[in-house]
């Protein structure tokens, strides 16, 4: 506290004044600080300043009274000398300040590299895929990429317990730490108590924003944040620009909750009551780091729409959402609250991104052109993309879920277009807006498969292609408790009827034709099936049958279900059709060839070729040379 005599002698006066001239900064350059000095030499200083400072106040309220006369120069001296004695304390009190800042700059705990040094690792939050399909067509994205663990209160607990300077207030999530020992603290607030109460508050200021500006933008350095201006963000390639949103994202968790927080508490305990200065001082610490962090918010969330661009965009909204209660307390004084304002924007600016980009992706499902018949009619590219996408989509469906909120538009744009999509939602109106918006996309989806399955020659392949895809999304969704849940078992089942669906297509495309070869009909010399088999006939028949198995046993070996179940359902469903009809066959009629010439040219497989063979199928390679028993 400063003090304040109740009565000043002239001999006293005489003696501060002395006192102050004895430490003027300019009389001699080895003078020490007085504050690295004793405790009673400092006390006597302070109290000197507070005997001229009081006296000089006298003097104004009885000048303002009209007590003293205008013309009596004697006094006017006397103001004058206080005036030049005033301005000597308040140079020296300005080097005392700086000097103790600066001294404790390198002792600061927050400025240990274990604390703030950037790790390899990254803020954990949930999977997401940053690789893009739409555009560029690159089918290399990862399914899932774990981010690393949230560093923040192991960083906190090491501090704590390595740092005897370092104390912990916890207030929600802030942690804030004591950036100097209580007597610096204090030394500083009785420093800036009398250069305030003398009119040097703008030189107080300035002198503390000096030092602690440095000392803050060298902490923020070590989180690894790098200095782009707002043309800078938005000009960076997707995947440079991703890999800095996981540094952001550490970076603001530490600057607003650590670096922040212990700086306004540091200005809060030199400044508080001291006509508000805490805030002004605070806010021009930390308005550079403070406004590098929220204007690379902003760029992203002014900056292009693009699909792969949303989980981003999420963990950037979350993180902000989480952290608003803290900014506002930390940012909330006058002179900070522009940084306030800024990320209520931000978030609202983010927000609207993440509807757009769910938007932008249903059309680019949609749009999706590509031509070419995948080989195989294995997993179309897309499909993979597309289902990886809204599983993770479902991974953030608490934040989605209150972004999004009004339903798809399904069906044409267009009254006469009968080319596009549609849907009744009627057996979902239970349903989140969310979860409609995900059915929706895989109707899309499948409006899109079916449009690239016509481009196979072969409607059989045609087939398999669906079957492939449609089995593929089905299994995504029962693969995600989340998504699952979302879907619903109704769609489910919808989707479970359309790849056994495109299953019976193949089946008649293919097979009919072939069990066809095996028939009774045309057999017979008369008709009657007693009167006797045309051996030209049955020789014909056989011929048909093994040229069009080969055919297909060629062909469909090439053919891809990477399914392992699903390969080995429908090769089961092959056999039940094909090896009880060839063995009634084979039976029946082996007699009659085997009674003629050269029966191996007609007979070519056994019933035991015909199973060995269809474990060929759908391997999605060239069939190897199989050593079948033939019959003789």
């Amino acid at each position: 506290m400063m003090e304040h005599p109740t009565s000043t002698t002239t001999e006293d006066t005489e003696s501060a004044q002395q006192m102050i001239l004895r430490w003027d900064p300019c009389s001699s350059s080895e003078l020490g600080m007085i504050f690295d000095g004793h405790r009673h030499e400092i006390h006597q200083y302070l109290s000197a300043i507070d005997q001229i400072s009081h006296l000089s106040l006298q003097e104004e309220e009885e000048e303002s009274a009209a007590i003293l006369p205008d013309d009596d120069d004697k006094k006017k001296k006397k103001k004058v000398n206080k005036s030049n004695i005033m301005r000597i304390a308040m140079a020296r009190l300005e080097d005392e300040f700086r000097n103790i800042l600066i001294s404790q700059v390198d002792s600061e705990p927050l400025l240990s590299d274990s604390s703030v040094t950037c790790s390899s690792s990254t803020p954990r939050t949930r999977t997401s895929s940053s690789s893009s399909f739409f555009g560029n067509n690159n089918t290399s994205n990862k399914d899932e990429e774990e981010e690393g663990e949230e560093e923040e209160e192991e960083l906190l607990s090491e501090q704590g317990e390595s740092s005897s300077l370092s104390t912990y207030r916890s207030m929600s999530s802030i942690r804030e730490i004591d950036l100097m020992p209580c007597d610096s603290v204090n030394d500083l607030r009785l420093i800036a108590q009398r250069m305030i109460f003398a009119g040097y508050s703008r030189e107080c200021v300035q002198v503390y924003a000096t030092v602690r500006k440095p000392a803050v933008d060298a902490t923020f350095k070590k989180l690894g944040v790098d200095k782009l201006s707002i043309g800078d963000i938005q000009r960076l390639e997707w995947v440079a620009l991703n890999a800095k949103i996981g540094k952001w994202i550490r970076a603001v968790k530490l600057s607003v909750r650590v670096l922040f927080a212990s700086e306004k508490r540091l200005c809060q305990q030199i400044f508080q009551g001291l006509h508000s200065l805490d805030d002004a001082c605070f806010a021009e610490t930390v308005k550079a780091p403070a406004a590098q962090l929220f204007n690379f918010a902003e760029a992203i969330s002014i900056s292009r729409r693009a699909p792969e661009k949303l989980f981003k965009i999420l963990d950037l909204h979350d993180t902000l959402i989480d952290l608003l209660p803290d900014i506002d307390a930390v940012f909330q004084g006058k002179s900070s609250e522009s940084f306030r304002v800024q990320a209520a924007e931000i978030i609202s600016r983010l927000a609207e991104a993440a509807r757009g980009m769910l938007n932008e992706f249903e059309s680019a499902v949609l749009r999706e052109p590509s031509r070419v018949p995948v080989p195989g009619g294995t997993i179309h590219p897309l499909t993979r993309y597309v289902m990886n996408y809204i599983t993770l989509i479902s991974e953030y469906k608490q934040t989605l879920g209150e972004l999004i909120v009004a339903r798809p538009t399904t069906g044409s744009r267009y009254p006469d277009d009968d080319t596009s999509p549609d849907m009744d939602f009627t057996d979902h109106e239970e349903q989140s807006a969310l979860a409609l918006h995900l059915i929706w996309i895989t109707v899309i989806l499948q409006f899109n498969l079916e449009g690239k399955s016509k481009h196979y020659r072969d409607n059989s392949l045609a087939h398999v292609f669906v079957m492939n895809n449609v089995h593929y999304i089905v299994q995504k969704i029962k693969g995600s408790p989340e998504l699952r849940e979302m879907i619903g078992d109704i769609y489910l089942k919808k989707l479970t009827g359309k790849y056994r669906q495109a299953a019976t297509g193949y089946q008649r495309a293919t097979w009919v034709g072939v069990l066809n070869c095996l028939s009774n009909e045309g057999l017979h010399v008369s008709g009657s099936f007693s009167s006797g088999v045309s051996k030209t006939a049955l020789r014909e028949r056989f011929k048909s049958f093994n040229a069009m198995f080969d055919d297909v046993h060629k062909t469909q070996a090439l053919w891809l279900i990477p399914d392992t179940r699903l390969r080995e359902e429908l090769r089961i469903s092959i056999s039940e059709l094909l090896i009880p009809a060839y063995r009634s066959f084979l039976g029946r009629y082996r007699g009659h060839i085997e009674s003629g010439r050269h029966p191996e040219n007609y007979i070519k497989y056994s019933v035991e070729d015909l199973e060995t063979a269809v474990l060929d199928f759908f391997e999605g390679c060239v069939v190897s040379q199989h050593s079948r028993r033939r019959s003789q």
